[in-house]
């Protein structure tokens, strides 16, 4: 179970590693991206920065704490934190504007896996 688990924190910190520092570091980019999806083409610089900041810092969190062992229960805290990003994208966003849901369901699955896995709800 440690090693599925290590394999996702390592999937989800790069998606979000990847998404969160466009968003924070290149926001004009990010938006004028033609495969960027509507609703960041709403949203001002300080818009996206808002969403990049946590989801880059929620990647941190999913790897450094254990891989230091410095706090590592913000590990499953981190986890909850994007799976609370994904629930507030998929209400707030995707659904009301009629988008493509399942990216945000499967990034909140697993998140959850990741909280429940670490905190050893699974025993």
């Amino acid at each position: 179970m440690n090693i599925a688990l290590w394999i996702v924190q390592g999937l989800l910190a790069v998606l979000y590693g990847m998404a969160g520092s466009m968003k924070t570091f290149k926001p004009d980019f990010y938006r004028n991206n033609p495969q960027t999806e509507s609703w960041a083409k709403e949203r001002s610089d300080w818009g996206l920065r808002q969403i990049g900041i946590p989801e880059f810092l929620g990647a941190l969190g999913l790897i450094l704490p254990m891989v230091t062992g410095i706090l590592p229960w913000l590990t499953p805290l981190a986890a909850v934190g994007l799976t609370v990003i994904q629930l507030l994208a998929l209400f707030a966003v995707h659904l009301p504007k009629k988008e493509p849901i399942v990216p945000n369901i499967i990034l909140g699955a697993l998140s959850v896996f990741i909280v429940v896995g670490r905190w050893g709800l699974f025993s």
